[in-house]
């Protein structure tokens, strides 16, 4: 697939040269009549580029009156200039891709992808295009890659993208930890995102964190932090988590910060015993939890001890909340 992807935007670079008015170096070529010169994307993209014969020069015009001042232009980008003569030389003049080029090709691809496209690339930004409900909508958070994810437009001034739901117990959350890696669920009540995902839209740039609460009385809690990011699957999904800001529910999460995930198929905790199993959960588990989100879902209080929806400085170990939403949105 990554071969696929560079031959297309090897293709594409004579179609990209054009547009940057490049094709002034063709009044330099020798005074001939050209054939037809078919270029493009693939079979079903193509672009001719039809050259004629030159014609007999015309008598020089008179020396024109000197133009007005022109405004001055932005400064150049240093760095879209370095990409863009690297992409250069790593063809040859039959555009093929030369020894050791492949790695930037990759790299300068995605770099190229993102000149071009202008979709919503987070839920801050359909909110600023007008779109104010939450729900399901496509992102292109890197290139023109197409991301699903719930949006909540209405919490807090909106934009977040929400990677955790528990809403009615309709979806188990007892799971191993390829299913955390991937995401599950249903897309009308609970789901996990998924920890690449989570660790994906988390590393293009900083994000805050907020935990929404609400218990079957219909009482609602909140905790914010100050920032959030989820490592890579080589070291554990680890939880890079900022200051806590506030909020009714207290701060039950700071306790994990720095630690591995934990399933009951991966024991990455502080503890000698296997958390998520213990506690039937998947969490960032210490020595063992303050809060244990993706645990049982009990209809409130229950007896077994610290298993359920829990968050300690909330309503402690004995009490399962109804619903729950972790999120996050760019700053």
């Amino acid at each position: 697939r990554k071969q696929r992807a560079v031959l297309a935007m090897v293709r594409a670079v004579p179609v990209f040269l054009v547009l940057l008015n490049l094709t002034a170096t063709i009044s330099d070529a020798e005074d001939t009549c050209s054939e037809v010169r078919i270029v493009g994307l693939g079979d079903a993209d193509r672009l001719a580029i039809l050259r004629g014969c030159p014609g007999i020069p015309g008598v020089s015009g008179p020396k024109g009156e000197p133009g007005l001042p022109g405004t001055k232009g932005e400064a150049s980008k240093a760095k879209d200039m370095h990409y863009g003569m690297r992409w250069l030389s790593c063809f040859d003049l039959e555009v093929n891709v030369l020894p050791g080029c492949s790695e930037h090709i990759i790299t300068l691809s995605t770099w190229f992808l993102s000149l071009i496209c202008t979709e919503p690339r987070s839920c801050q930004e359909l909110l600023g295009k007008g779109k104010i409900l939450s729900g399901w909508y496509t992102i292109y958070p890197q290139g023109c890659n197409a991301t699903a994810v719930f949006c909540d437009m209405d919490t807090d001034g909106g934009g977040w993208i929400v990677f955790q739901r528990r809403w009615d117990g309709s979806v188990k959350f007892l799971r191993d930890w390829d299913s955390y890696k991937r995401g599950f669920g249903n897309q009308l009540t609970e789901f996990w995102m998924g920890n690449d995902n989570i660790h994906f839209l988390t590393s293009l740039g900083p994000c805050e964190l907020r935990i929404d609460l609400r218990d079957f009385e219909n009482n609602y809690y909140f905790a914010k932090y100050a920032s959030f990011r989820v490592l890579g699957e080589s070291e554990k999904y680890r939880l890079v988590l900022g200051d806590f800001l506030g909020g009714n529910a207290g701060d039950s999460l700071s306790y994990h910060r720095d630690m591995p995930f934990s399933t009951a198929d991966q024991d990455n905790d502080m503890s000698s015993f296997n958390c998520a199993t213990e506690y039937k959960g998947a969490w960032w588990y210490n020595d063992c939890h303050y809060s244990n989100l993706n645990g049982m879902y009990w209809m409130g209080v229950h007896g077994s001890y610290a298993d359920g929806i829990n968050w300690k400085t909330g309503k402690e170990y004995h009490y399962s909340y109804k619903r729950t939403e972790m999120k996050f949105r760019p700053v």
